[in-house]
């Protein structure tokens, strides 16, 4: 383990939906975080379930960038930029315009200073399922990522900005009456290796959120110990606890709960699923908050220490008892014991402040050149 221990430890703004970004600063502030990932979701997008849009994104000018710097530098915080979408798969229409936004988040990170500020761009990948339903599916939707992706990567490295992929599954993003819940391609860790053999650049890479592979059976310290550490630019804070239900006994561990006949599950005796995301039998937790779950938070920061990661630990609140109650008490609670519990893992002991993150220098003021936005229809 690193003699000195400095992890920042961010709030992903998704559970401040509601919050202005100046409240959103205030409060990220207030709870004893270090930065802030700012969710940036098309006005005009899709998704139900996130849709926090903390940065105006139309028409971001240098003069922007420069406000925001010293907006963040003033308050001590650092910042990224994400938006996660489907990009090589479902509507056709849809598809180009999430991945026109997510060009736009390039420049405006590019902007920011990009990787000299550390401000990275996250995204999904998505997964085409018309491709995927036919033979070789996986290839196909590997081959459609980069054949979007390449020029994508290409633009971010000349910016000198990196795209960063999470390993969320999606598995809810399909009605539930469809059998597969793999929809999104770096969703394990094999799909990721792939990727990055497809598209060498060092300008994308990942944000890993162990609390994925936890209901998927895979132990997460094995997956950061097999994965290329350079890739790994973020980790997300969120954990998950396996249910011990009937209906997992019912269905299994391995593969999703599926849709049946109402009526036919209820004369057999078996559970189907409530709702789209009611598929893999768990519940969404904070570490520190509200019980135990089944990740071993201290052997997951040894291994991250011991490869060598020191960036930032981004809290994603997503806890059935914290963010899902809808109560902003409760919301902010789970952060703060959050934040508590992963002090003693991330930072060194200061005589007089006990556990404490050892602040470092402020956002610089970049010389990047305006640029006009570009859409996708002129890189591919």
């Amino acid at each position: 383990m690193a003699d000195k221990l400095n992890n920042p430890i961010w709030v992903m703004s998704s559970a401040y939906d509601k919050l202005s970004l100046h409240e959103l600063i205030d409060t990220s502030k207030r709870l004893g975080a270090q930065g802030i990932d700012l969710c940036v979701f098309r006005k005009d997008g899709t998704r139900e379930d996130h849709t926090a849009t903390h940065l105006t994104y139309d028409n971001f000018t240098p003069t922007d960038a420069d406000q925001l710097i010293d907006q963040f530098n003033q308050a001590d915080l650092k910042l990224s930029l994400g938006a996660f979408e489907n990009m090589i798969g479902g509507d056709e229409a849809e598809r180009v315009k999430n991945q026109n936004h997510l060009l736009r988040l390039i420049r405006i990170a590019h902007l920011l200073g990009g990787d000299e500020n550390d401000v990275r761009v996250g995204t999904f990948v998505g997964y085409n399922h018309e491709l995927g339903n036919e033979i070789d599916g996986f290839q196909k939707n590997l081959d459609e990522y980069k054949r979007v992706f390449g020029p994508i990567v290409k633009y971010a490295e000349d910016l000198g900005v990196t795209i960063v992929y999470e390993n969320c599954p999606m598995e809810g993003w399909r009605s539930s009456r469809y059998t597969s819940t793999y929809n999104n391609l770096p969703a394990v860790l094999a799909a990721r290796k792939l990727m990055y053999a497809m598209i060498p650049s060092k300008a994308h890479g990942e944000i890993y959120d162990p609390s994925h592979d936890i209901w998927q059976n895979t132990n997460p310290i094995d997956v950061i110990a097999q994965m290329d550490i350079n890739r790994l630019k973020r980790i997300h804070v969120k954990t998950t606890r396996n249910l011990k239900t009937k209906s997992r006994t019912d269905w299994g561990g391995m593969y999703a709960m599926q849709h049946v006949d109402a009526a036919l599950a209820q004369s057999a005796g078996v559970s189907i699923p409530g709702h789209d995301w009611d598929r893999h039998h768990y519940e969404a937790m904070l570490p520190g908050f509200g019980g135990t779950d089944h990740m071993d938070w201290n052997d997951f920061v040894t291994v991250l220490h011991e490869s060598g990661f020191s960036g930032p630990f981004e809290i994603e609140n997503e806890a059935k008892n914290s963010k899902d109650t809808g109560n902003l008490q409760a919301t902010n609670q789970g952060f703060e014991n959050c934040i508590r519990f992963l002090s003693p893992l991330l930072w060194n002991l200061d005589a007089e402040k006990g556990y404490a993150y050892q602040h470092e220098q402020p956002l610089r003021k970049p010389s990047a050149q305006d640029i006009p936005t570009r859409t996708i229809d002129q890189l591919v």
